[in-house]
């Protein structure tokens, strides 16, 4: 029980909060309303400004909001009249969103008591969403059952809210151990990453029995995109694909993140063709100096070398590695390296990659592990013999992404601006982090060669679907 008090009390699941909420925002806008209110100034859609009222510059909206223009001011005199819309943007939220009635009703009777003369406090914010329908079960109705892992099961619900589909995954709690690890590092995370390219957590839900993550939904995966274009995908697509994961990434390693499980699986993709990086249940803010980490991360076919041998000290290039096999998965449309075990996965990288040499790998021939495998002395392969489909830059990068010696493999941040990318034209690298590549008009897919329908369609279900978000 402690611990669960512990992980309340961490993550205010009490009164949960949203990610689409942003507080400091909503403070500055309600303490903005204060000093007109002081003033004897309150925003009125209905009427005319009255003689002795002074225009006030409203807020910005976004689109799709009234204009500004229409928000005219007159004496405090007259009753505070709120419209969802009004609520809606002061709060930051989605302008989609359907506020209940009762909420309305109690923000009108609360205003005629003044109560945005003093600033907000956090405990009222929360107090607010609740009412609104945040943290409660009920705002959510589940469509049917998605998939089942050992922690978790994952439905596909909608909002009542905003009338759009999202994923809800239950993770049941055990009374004796309380919250399971992941969960807590999965919340912790995504609490603070806010990407296009990155799985959004929309709301938490506590009950006595599990503890529900409300995500945006997306109707499929990279795996099966795959199953779904008959493994041919266009070499453009691919291309795309493989910058939205580097953009996600980058935006991860920037700030001292380690996702730790990478695959196919676990890049979740809509009907737009938006990739997101999903499940960061093994994800963990990495701390200077570097501490000592499991070795059991990382899904075996995407593990790098240096982890398969047991080193539990590592940074970024971890994930690195994951990003080498992901494209070469998507050019060739099979697993690189699919062993069924440690020294099998092992022996089909070094069977293409060379058997690591203190010139390839400094250090290597000091690792006991390696040296108890015996393994032949292999010479590295052609890469182009493997990947006929890659260019010149696309062989480059694969290269660069796949180097034994952790230092030498490049970065998310470098692989962005490696020269394959180039003919996806400079405008790429200016999107905001919270912009989708495809809000450039010159960014689009196309047809994939062995497609089975149009990419922009939802893809179908699989016997593996959506086991990435557990």
């Amino acid at each position: 029980m402690n611990k669960m008090k512990n992980f309340k009390r961490r993550f205010s699941l009490s009164v949960p909060r949203t990610e689409t909420i942003e507080e400091n925002e909503f403070t500055e806008q309600i303490n903005q309303l204060n000093i007109q209110h002081t003033q004897g100034l309150t925003p009125d859609r209905l009427g005319p400004p009255s003689q002795d009222a002074s225009p006030v510059t409203p807020e910005p909206t976004t689109p799709g909001a009234q204009s500004p223009s229409h928000l005219h001011y007159h004496s405090k005199a007259q009753h505070r009249r709120f419209s969802m819309e009004d609520v809606s943007k002061r709060m930051s939220l989605p302008m989609d969103i359907r506020l209940p009635p009762e909420f309305l009703k109690k923000l009108q009777l609360e205003s005629d008591n003044s109560p945005l003369c003093k600033p907000l406090s956090r405990m009222s914010r929360r107090a607010s969403l609740s009412d609104i329908g945040f943290g409660k079960l009920e705002t959510y109705v589940k469509l049917g059952k998605l998939g089942e892992g050992t922690y978790a099961t994952v439905f596909k619900g909608r909002s009542k809210l905003t009338e759009n589909l999202v994923a809800l995954k239950e993770i049941r709690l055990e009374h004796e151990e309380g919250a399971p690890c992941t969960a807590i590092r999965e919340v912790s995370l995504l609490k603070n990453l806010k990407h296009a390219n990155i799985v959004t957590l929309h709301d938490i839900i506590h009950t006595e029995r599990c503890l529900t993550l409300v995500f945006e939904y997306l109707d499929s995966d990279l795996k099966q995109y795959l199953d779904n274009c008959g493994n041919l995908m266009s070499m453009h697509n691919v291309k795309i694909f493989m910058f939205q994961l580097l953009r996600g990434l980058s935006y991860c390693h920037k700030r001292k993140i380690l996702h730790r499980d990478l695959k196919p699986q676990n890049l979740l993709i809509n009907d737009k063709g938006e990739l997101k990086l999903a499940d960061f249940g093994l994800a963990r803010a990495k701390s200077v100096p570097t501490k000592t980490y499991s070795n059991e991360v990382v899904t075996l076919w995407y593990r790098p070398p240096d982890v398969l041998l047991g080193s539990t000290e590592y940074s970024t290039p971890i994930d690195m590695w994951g990003v080498g096999c992901i494209l070469y998965e998507m050019a060739t449309g099979r697993p690189m390296f699919p062993g069924a075990t440690v020294k099998e996965e092992l022996h089909l990288i070094f069977r293409l990659m060379g058997t690591p040499t203190e010139e390839t790998w400094p250090g290597i021939s000091s690792n006991e592990e390696f040296r108890s495998y015996l393994f032949p002395q292999y010479r590295p392969q052609a890469l182009i013999n493997h990947v006929p489909r890659l260019d010149t830059e696309g062989i480059d990068l694969l290269s660069a992404l796949l180097q034994y010696n952790t230092r030498s493999r490049i970065t998310s941040e470098a692989a962005l601006r490696h020269p394959y990318f180039l003919s996806l034209g400079e405008n790429i690298h200016n999107v905001a982090d919270t912009a989708s590549m495809f809000s450039l008009r010159e960014i689009q897919l196309q047809k994939d060669p062995g497609h089975r329908s149009s990419v922009f369609q939802p893809l179908g279900r699989g016997k593996n679907r959506r086991q990435s978000i557990f």
